[in-house]
């Protein structure tokens, strides 16, 4: 009778070398964002185009629009 070598898919494949940690610790993962209260009158459209987009991403639609302005100035800002 042949002996048959069964895989086992859960031990690794080679030779195994450690990597050094180069992960940050979660407390600098968090970098708090420094904000500025503003009130802002939108077109009835986008802010309806950024709240349907906000829901389906399942994301809040004022972190979007903050974003894209974000975008906005670093693209501008040089």
């Amino acid at each position: 009778m042949k002996k048959t070598k069964t895989k086992d898919r859960d031990r690794p494949i080679g030779k195994m070398t450690q990597l050094e940690d180069f992960l940050p610790p979660p407390g600098e993962l968090v970098i708090p964002e420094r904000t500025v209260k503003v009130t802002l009158r939108l077109d009835e459209s986008s802010l309806k185009f950024f709240k349907g987009q906000a829901k389906k991403h399942h994301t809040k639609y004022q972190k979007m629009i903050r974003k894209i302005l974000e975008k906005y100035t670093a693209k501008y800002a040089r």
